[in-house]
């Protein structure tokens, strides 16, 4: 029974009362319940996200908020990158369930139920993970159509668990990774190519050059390098960027290290074997590199003195 605005007693079954509902809100589903709406279309994505783009640039361009523009079109991007670290999260959360109600299975028509939900919530997340990794991923085309630099996560990784074409891969979650099974998505496959150089050097038509030859020989090369945000080795990761290569970057640990930071980076990037090294001019760290490479047997390419040795 329910009382309209006239005062007057009426009935309502529970079928039109959810209609209503459904013509109120929307469909909703339970927190428990497995959501079947669909994904927004890829097509709509990018329109809307360009758009949001236009519009930004088109408002602050010509204005005092125009210095400001750079690091509020990078923070859209990150809204759709830390998003999907968040669901990435939850999934982790999801397998572990996963894993404790297989565990747990009984035979019990209660336990298959619930693995089944477990199991349906999983792909949903992983669904949902990779349309906001395809938000971050367009989201950062447009940033770098704009702002003419390539977008980077201020820490992390930037991976796209649909393929890791083009992928940028923290150090210490690809070390990390190389301890679980060699199905996970941040251990790329691939010829590992060792690249330093100084932040001095901005031969960028040598450096492309050299890393173009290694590129043909090797096609499914992942790129090691020491992340530096200028000099050689950002030029490295910029013709990685451009030529659709995997990246790794192994940064110093200057809080664990110190001084020793960049020479301990050295080691962890050795540690993974590389099948050479592209050594170009630079400081003490770079020699250091070329030095301990040369020790372990691995061949370099040595542009120090203006050719390959």
């Amino acid at each position: 029974m329910t009382t309209n605005p006239d005062h007057e007693l009426t009935t309502e079954s529970p079928t039109a009362t959810i209609l209503h509902e459904l013509q109120l809100h929307g469909f909703r589903p339970f927190e428990d319940e497995p959501d079947p709406r669909p994904l927004p279309e890829a097509h709509r994505v990018t329109g809307a996200l360009a758009d949001i783009f236009d519009a930004m640039v088109s408002t602050l361009e010509d204005t005092r908020l125009e210095p400001d523009l750079a690091n509020l079109l990078w923070g859209q991007v990150n809204l759709f990158h830390r998003a999907a670290e968040r669901i990435d999260r939850e999934l982790d959360d999801n397998e572990q369930a996963q894993k404790r109600s297989q565990r747990e299975q009984d035979g019990s028509e209660v336990r298959s139920v619930e693995l089944e939900r477990l199991t349906a919530e999983g792909l949903t997340l992983i669904e949902r993970r990779n349309a906001f990794e395809l938000m971050r991923d367009t989201a950062a085309d447009l940033y770098e159509r704009h702002t003419r630099s390539a977008w980077r996560p201020r820490s992390g990784s930037m991976v796209n668990h649909k393929t890791l074409t083009a992928a940028m891969i923290d150090s210490r979650d690809f070390i990390a990774a190389r301890r679980r099974a060699e199905t996970e998505v941040m251990l790329p496959t691939g010829a590992k190519v060792a690249f330093t150089g100084g932040l001095d050097f901005n031969d960028h038509r040598a450096i492309w050059a050299a890393l173009d030859k290694v590129h043909a020989k090797h096609p499914g090369m992942v790129l090691l390098h020491g992340g530096s945000p200028k000099g050689a080795e950002r030029i490295a990761a910029c013709w990685a960027d451009t030529r659709k290569v995997t990246q790794i970057a192994f940064k110093p640990d200057w809080a664990k290290h110190q001084k020793a930071a960049p020479f301990k980076r050295n080691d962890q990037l050795l540690e993974v074997l590389p099948i050479g090294a592209v050594v170009f001019p630079g400081s003490g760290i770079s020699d250091n590199l070329a030095d301990k490479a040369k020790k372990l047997g691995i061949p370099l390419f040595d542009f120090r003195k203006g050719g390959a040795a």
